[in-house]
């Protein structure tokens, strides 16, 4: 059996460690976030069908491309990534949707969870600053302003 290299980057274990259980729960929140969005879009109906249609293709694929980032950067500081069903229902922040939904219903809980992503990151970012892990907060920083921005469309929607 292989001995597990010692990680020297620069930031203590316990820090590594506790970034890196900060970014699970990111991890699990982004891929339910995917999920959730990508239901929507194969389920949306309604006369903004194909505005939301799209709209919904767009997040759910920038989600998708973010969970290997978010996993990456786990990786890198040493701990394994959460990646089954239970682990990420177990982290996650985002509620499930059950059964069929309006459009504008399916709107108002992709703002919420986007705006949880958001949160999350928000909650990791200062152990990540306070550790020096300049990547972590570099990653952190980009994410929330994905999930800001695409709240702020979503909301735009619900508005009379």
């Amino acid at each position: 059996m292989a001995k597990k290299s010692t990680i020297n980057i620069g930031i203590a274990e316990k820090d590594r460690k506790k970034i890196a259980e900060g970014l699970g729960r990111m991890l699990a929140d982004t891929y339910t976030l995917y999920l959730k969005t990508h239901n929507f879009h194969w389920n949306v109906t309604g006369p903004m069908f194909q505005t939301l249609h799209l709209m919904f293709m767009t997040q759910y694929t920038e989600a998708w491309n973010a969970v290997d980032l978010v996993a990456e950067r786990i990786r890198t500081l040493g701990y394994p990534a959460p990646g089954s069903y239970q682990e990420f229902v177990a982290l996650t922040s985002i509620k499930d949707s059950k059964g069929t939904i309006s459009a504008k219903e399916m709107i108002k809980q992709l703002v919420d969870g986007q705006e949880t992503v958001a949160r999350t990151a928000r909650e990791v970012l200062p152990i990540a600053e306070k550790a020096g892990d300049q990547p972590t907060v570099d990653l952190l920083s980009a994410r929330m302003e994905v999930h800001e921005k695409n709240a702020w469309m979503l909301r735009s929607l619900l508005e009379e």
